[in-house]
């Protein structure tokens, strides 16, 4: 959510990074203007009028004291005519207030000033590069590897659950299970984030805080779709009542800090969870069909960090390192990208995504994506943090990124580390997660 100062004292400044992200921003901030004039407009009007009443109240004593019952009757229809102009204005406060909490409800983050422009993945800049791909002749891809071993059924999937869902079995299981251990692991042991586990189902105010809703519900999976009050409704943050799966454990750790001040002195504040995820994919129909790069229930390691507004630079680059150390460890090629201002996440101001090189396609692949999210979180959770011995407080920065998408990191060691007869070797930093197996299609 946006603070209506800023863009009331630096209304440049949106135009021009609502701009960059494809939207008009001359536009927009002409109709948040007028929205904010029609408001203030509003309440200065009620506040006037209502101190008209309570003055024309007090002569109606003052006119009873001295008899003049016609002056009375006078200050009295005076006083009904101030109370239903003040409903009128109420209801044109309310009336703009809503309008406007809607209209910032639905746009995004604004990019911080070092995002380089730019529409699209396109315009996005290689910061680094680590690795080099591996020489494989003819590499399978992880769909064709995982049949071929009867470890990956996506025949069973579509009969109980339908597309974009995968049963594995076996030592596919059994990696898939060492690979989320093994970074959460790195995680929590040598990076500092507390573990925690959180709910999958979350009320849609909590969704609200995070950037999920109202924009992207239909990428959200609906746990009672049986309730309908949340699907259109004015309010942004929908029914209470309704449950929705997280798409991403951010969801359920950012909002741990929702409605709360935290002391400065706790921040930053690190936590990481092992979840499954869910997503409808609305939008990426006939996008990664085959295979399990793109599907509407996986398992991630989230990193989600809570900061003050000096720390959160930091903590970001911090945070991408943290991400980068499980791709080193496991021998994976990857590059680190700066996102452009067009290619950003909603609530992101700045984002750097981790691509891992898959041998079946020649090219990168994002298999972690880490966002400093200002404050831009904190207001539509109330998020605020507090200083010992002083009275304000501020709120506090946001931080997510994945560390890292369990799915995506099983793709990449099925086909980096496939021999010519289809096996594929354990990679070395796992062989504690996995004694007695160096191959998956080999002895068990």
């Amino acid at each position: 959510m946006h603070d209506i100062r800023a863009i009331r004292e630096t209304p440049e400044l949106f135009v021009k990074q609502w701009d960059a992200k494809g939207l008009s921003g001359s536009e927009l901030v002409a109709q948040i203007t007028d929205l904010d004039a029609r408001l203030r407009g509003a309440q200065t009007e009620l506040q006037t009028v209502q101190a008209e009443r309570n003055n024309t109240s007090k002569l109606i004593g003052q006119a009873k004291a001295k008899k003049d019952e016609a002056e009375a009757s006078r200050l009295m229809a005076q006083v009904e005519s101030l109370k239903a102009r003040m409903e009128e204005l109420t209801g044109s406060e309310r009336e703009a207030g809503e309008a406007m909490r809607n209209l910032l409800a639905g746009l995004p983050n604004i990019p911080a000033a070092d995002v380089p422009p730019g529409a699209d993945e396109a315009g996005n800049v290689e910061v680094r590069r680590w690795g080099e791909p591996f020489a494989i002749h003819q590499p399978k891809d992880h769909a064709t590897l995982g049949e071929a071993l009867r470890l990956m059924d996506f025949e069973a999937a579509a009969r109980m659950s339908g597309a974009r869902f995968v049963v594995l079995k076996g030592q596919l299981a059994r990696l898939e299970r060492a690979l989320g251990q093994f970074m959460l692991d790195i995680q929590t042991r040598e990076h500092g984030y507390l573990e925690v586990s959180p709910p999958l189902l979350v009320r849609s105010e909590t969704m609200f805080g995070t950037g999920q809703l109202p924009k992207f519900e239909e990428d959200q999976f609906a746990a009672f779709p049986g309730l309908k009050t949340a699907r259109g409704s004015d309010n942004p943050a929908g029914s209470p009542e309704l449950r929705w799966l997280i798409p991403t454990a951010e969801v359920s750790l950012t909002n741990l800090v929702r409605e709360q001040i935290t002391a400065e002195e706790e921040l930053p504040l690190r936590v990481t969870a092992l979840t499954h995820c869910f997503r409808a994919e609305a939008g990426a129909s006939g996008r990664d069909t085959r295979g399990i790069i793109r599907q509407h229930q996986f398992q991630k390691v989230e990193l989600v960090s809570v900061t003050t507004p000096e720390q959160s630079e930091a903590e970001h680059e911090r945070m991408v390192g943290c991400a980068e150390a499980v791709l080193k460890r496991l021998e994976l090629p990857f590059r680190t990208m700066l996102l452009c201002a067009g290619d950003m996440g909603f609530s992101a101001k700045k984002t750097y995504d981790l691509e891992v090189w898959l041998p079946s396609e020649g090219r990168y692949r994002e298999i972690s994506s880490c966002s400093n999210c200002g404050d831009f979180q904190a207001r539509r959770m109330d998020a605020r943090t507090k200083k010992a011995g002083e009275k304000g407080t501020r709120y506090v920065h946001t931080l997510n990124g994945s560390g890292l998408a369990v799915g995506r990191t099983l793709v990449a060691v099925m086909e980096t580390y496939q021999d010519e007869g289809g096996r594929i070797a354990i990679p070395q930093a796992l062989h504690p997660y996995l004694p007695g197996l160096t191959h998956i299609g080999g002895d068990a």
